[in-house]
């Protein structure tokens, strides 16, 4: 795997933060048994994270703006170019010891996704991407599963819960996936999902309601793992509508079908 200057740049950001995550998560089955409980150690570890982040970042390329999940939006001198930042993508997760988590980083310029990284600290595992030069796990190049049935397919996707997102809505996705294929899954974290969809652990990944930094990354290795990304109408940005359908050229075309079908 060739590394441009600027992946080179993500990479040492997501490794650095990653190796402040990975304490933090160490510590944090000590805190479950006290009567405060994790919540402010992780929110503590989430803005330490996007601290660091924003510090290297910044480093190596000054004049870009950021679009950070805690932060917000940070105008910058270069117009065009503006890194997206999800500093912890999957706090339920880690806030209960659970390993699955991650790091996502984008990079945006004049309106589109050019570079990506989605960096799991605890088990290690990199997957980065650049527009126009594949995708990859670790150093190893990464394609879209290659199944052509949605009865053989394992779908991801997210669940709305405690008040947050459409739960009728989610209902009536299941009402249209559930029949139609081999299993449904849910890790806690977008932009995990998106990564492992890239890499064809999992064949189809959807969910309502996500912020471009969950999913910005996720977007571009999906496509140059050689899959399809479009909101539920087949056509929509879902960078800009959060609302997301990704998978091979076989089965996504396939569960939008069905998604459709099922709410005309």
């Amino acid at each position: 795997m060739q590394r441009s200057a600027l992946m080179t740049v993500m990479l040492g950001a997501v490794q650095k933060a990653g190796r402040g995550l990975a304490r933090d998560f160490g510590e944090v089955e000590n805190l479950q048994v006290s009567v405060k409980g994790p919540s402010n150690f992780v929110t503590a570890a989430d803005l330490r994270a996007e601290e660091v982040l924003r510090r290297e970042l910044e480093r190596a390329r000054p004049d870009f703006g950021f679009l950070l999940e805690e932060g917000g939006a940070i105008e910058g001198r270069d117009p065009r170019h503006r890194w997206i930042v999800d500093p912890l993508d999957g706090t339920t997760n880690f806030m209960h010891g659970i390993p699955l988590f991650s790091i996502s980083l984008a990079l945006e310029r004049d309106g589109e996704i050019i570079a990506g990284v989605v960096y799991n600290p605890v088990m290690d595992e990199t997957y980065s991407a650049e527009r126009g030069s594949g995708a990859y796990f670790n150093n190893r190049r990464i394609r879209v599963a290659a199944r052509k049935n949605l009865a053989d397919a394992v779908v991801t996707c997210g669940i709305p819960h405690f008040g947050r997102g459409d739960a009728g809505q989610f209902m009536r996705d299941m009402r249209a996936v559930m029949p139609a294929v081999s299993g449904i899954r849910r890790t806690g974290s977008a932009a995990l999902d998106l990564a492992w969809t890239a890499a064809g652990r999992f064949d189809l990944f959807f969910e309502h309601g996500l912020s471009p930094w969950d999913v910005a990354a996720g977007i571009l290795l999906i496509r140059e793992a050689g899959g399809y990304v479009t909101d539920f109408d087949g056509r929509s940005n879902p960078l800009v509508t959060g609302n997301i359908v990704a998978g091979n050229p076989d089965l996504q075309p396939a569960l939008l079908k069905r998604f459709q079908a099922n709410n005309s």
